[in-house]
């Protein structure tokens, strides 16, 4: 099997209304879409999401970037896995997001060339996931509706943003606990809002709500400052923005500065070393997180499949379509509500409607 040609697409999602974290606010979903095409007849789809702010790429930086990554995968067999992959490294080390997009449509194309659905090509089972509902930083007041709506809904666990200051993120998850009462964990993440002072004082202060971990409370980074935070908190502390390929993974596990890891394909470059972070946990008996950015349900059933096919994936935050305005797949995961259902046919199983790809400006390179 040889590649023929790659579409490349600005693959924009509007969101039902912006959203804020500590690091900024979001009000589209600007990702990339890549439709690898073979001389077998398969087609590989791949998305990516890459959110600036964290990974340092943009649509457009991606976009110019995956022309040359395409270029370099002509003619290649999509099956080589890691020889694709490894040429794309060598020849660009950054734009894990964009490479997460190819690698994706790689292994969509290798699944379906052996007739499975992912998670039984990578060796897993099919699980059904129960995913968390993120809640955005607003007053306590308006978060606390969201938790509100969240646990009418059936929700099993609430993911609260934070990394403002102290006092109004104490007061946030102590509004929330006390709206929901105790049953439901609470998970929060301040996407490197504090500094270490600040985290230990605000963790400290919610160590008695049921907090089930929060995730990179300080600067990328400060792998010292985590693990002193780490030795001090009564809550359990998740790497995110810290872990993006298996190399911090490595570091973080020597250092003892988490609890867990925070896996996203986005961040990571893919599933390829996605798979090396997981084993790399595992080895070391720290469970992970699938997480998100911004992806549609194309990209967050891929996600889930890496979920389901390993058992070491504990936690799991893929809920980045509730946001969406518009949902352009077909096939793919459901939700049942919190519960993510993956699909049985071969490769990801999900794909993207033709009508909504009409609208889309392409570029082809052959």
């Amino acid at each position: 099997m040889r590649i023929t040609h790659i579409d490349l697409y600005r693959y924009d999602i509007p969101l039902k209304a912006p959203i804020a974290i500590s690091l900024g606010i979001i009000d589209h979903a600007r990702n990339l879409l890549i439709r690898i095409h073979t001389d077998e007849g398969l087609i590989g789809w791949g998305e990516g999401s890459p959110f600036w702010m964290i990974v340092g790429e943009t649509q457009a930086s991606g976009l110019a970037a995956a022309q040359d990554m395409a270029r370099l995968l002509l003619g290649r067999n999509p099956l080589d896995i890691e020889g694709c992959l490894e040429a794309l490294l060598r020849y660009l080390p950054g734009h894990p997001t964009t490479r997460s997009a190819f690698d994706m449509a790689l292994y969509d194309l290798a699944a379906k060339a052996a007739n499975m659905p992912l998670y039984h090509h990578l060796g897993g089972s099919k699980r059904t996931l129960t995913t968390d509902e993120t809640i955005y930083i607003n007053p306590a007041e308006r978060m606390v509706e969201d938790a509100l709506r969240i646990k009418e809904k059936g929700g099993e666990a609430v993911k609260v943003k934070l990394g403002t200051n102290r006092r109004d993120d104490i007061r946030r998850v102590e509004a929330i606990r006390q709206a929901i009462g105790d049953e439901i964990p609470i998970r929060t993440d301040a996407n490197q809002g504090w500094d270490t002072v600040t985290a230990s004082s605000v963790l400290q202060a919610i160590g008695n709500l049921n907090v089930e971990y929060c995730e990179q409370p300080i600067k990328r980074w400060d792998i010292t400052g985590l693990k002193r935070i780490r030795q001090q908190s009564p809550v359990p502390i998740m790497a995110d923005e810290s872990l993006f390929d298996s190399r911090d993974a490595i570091r973080l596990m020597r250092e003892e500065a988490v609890d867990y890891f925070n896996i996203k394909l986005s961040k990571s470059g893919g599933m390829y070393e996605a798979l090396k972070i997981n084993a790399i946990a595992e080895a070391a008996g720290i469970a992970c997180m699938i997480g998100c950015m911004s992806e549609s349900r194309l990209a967050i059933t891929a996600n889930a499949h890496f979920a389901s096919a390993r058992t070491n994936v504990t936690f799991f935050d893929l809920d980045a379509p509730f946001e969406h305005a518009h949902d352009p797949v077909t096939g793919g995961a459901v939700y049942n509500g919190y519960q993510v259902e993956l699909p049985d046919s071969p490769g990801i199983g999900a794909e993207v409607d033709g009508a909504f790809l009409q609208k889309l400006d392409v570029v082809t390179i052959r």
